[in-house]
């Protein structure tokens, strides 16, 4: 009986695990953090950004990212990253939570997430 609740534990540790670790976690409101202040950050290039993007939306390429987190002055205002697939925003991410920032989603590509507002 007590190796079954073990094993029953461990089981529910490793699928949290896995979710965490491919990013299946709860669903995230982004209206919600759009209502509540968060800031929208496409790191797509200025030239895709011109050619459609999210109303308010702020645009500083991945590539230059590193280079400019001073405009991102309050480390603790929810940012959600969105590029044209994911994968930048993916990489903007990681940059942001390796600077200190505490909270960050990748919202994927900027039309998916513009549907999802």
């Amino acid at each position: 009986m007590v190796r079954c609740k073990l094993l029953s534990i461990k089981i529910k540790e490793m699928i949290t695990l896995l979710k965490k670790i491919l990013g299946l976690g709860p669903a995230v409101n982004y209206t919600e953090l759009v209502q509540q202040g968060a800031i929208i950050l496409d790191v797509r290039s200025k030239a895709e950004f011109s050619g459609g993007h999210i109303k308010g939306a702020v645009n500083i390429p991945v590539q230059v990212l590193q280079n400019h987190l001073g405009q991102l002055k309050d480390k603790n205002k929810t940012i959600i990253t969105c590029c044209a697939s994911g994968m930048r925003s993916a990489s903007a991410k990681s940059i942001l939570k390796s600077n200190g920032y505490t909270s960050v989603h990748n919202g994927g590509g900027w039309s998916s997430l513009q549907s999802k507002l």
